[in-house]
């Protein structure tokens, strides 16, 4: 699923664009699978006679079932985070989209955090401290969070580069200004 254009500015391209990792689905699949497995039980109280019965359980399991795994579902696929050539998004909200843009000339620094069983499962969490007024942003639970936060160090390095004249461009900008009647 490609990062909505919408969000992209004149130029854009999107590097790289994730959901958090999938282990965030692991409870509400555990979750899903008892409550079908309670509904099939439930079945049991139809066939014995008492279809009142079944009718309860079932619209308790169907409830459970929106609730603990279906919302979550939602959830993780509307939580984006996409790394372009000119900034950050972060991205989620199911009835209400929060979306906060950090461009790359702002980033100061990229932290990555692994405890033992993101490091089995190759997941993490990114810190990016950037100026502005809200310095720190939390990516929890990023898939390949080395190889994602290596991304954006060097997404980083790439914007300061083109946004940094070499000696060469800076020698014709200075003789240009000079030619043109300007002064230091």
């Amino acid at each position: 699923m490609a990062f909505p254009d919408e969000s992209l500015s004149q130029g854009e391209e999107v590097r790289l664009h994730l959901h958090p990792h999938w282990i965030a689905m692991t409870w509400p699949t555990i979750m899903a699978v008892i409550t079908i497995g309670g509904t099939a039980a439930a079945a049991a109280f139809w066939l014995s006679g008492m279809p009142v019965l079944f009718y309860i359980v079932a619209v308790v399991a169907l409830v459970l079932f929106i609730w603990l795994s279906l919302v979550p579902y939602i959830v993780w696929r509307s939580t984006h985070y996409a790394f372009t050539n000119k900034q950050v998004l972060l991205r989620s909200g199911v009835l209400r989209r929060i979306e906060r843009g950090i461009p790359l000339s702002k980033v100061n620094d990229v932290r990555t955090t692994q405890g033992i069983l993101d490091r089995i499962l190759r997941s993490g969490t990114i810190l990016i401290e950037s100026a502005g007024e809200h310095g720190q942003s939390d990516l929890h639970r990023v898939p390949d969070a080395i190889k994602v936060g290596n991304t954006l160090k060097e997404l980083v390095e790439h914007d300061v580069d083109r946004h940094q004249l070499d000696e060469d461009e800076l020698r014709t900008v200075l003789k240009e200004h000079r030619e043109a009647g300007g002064s230091l």
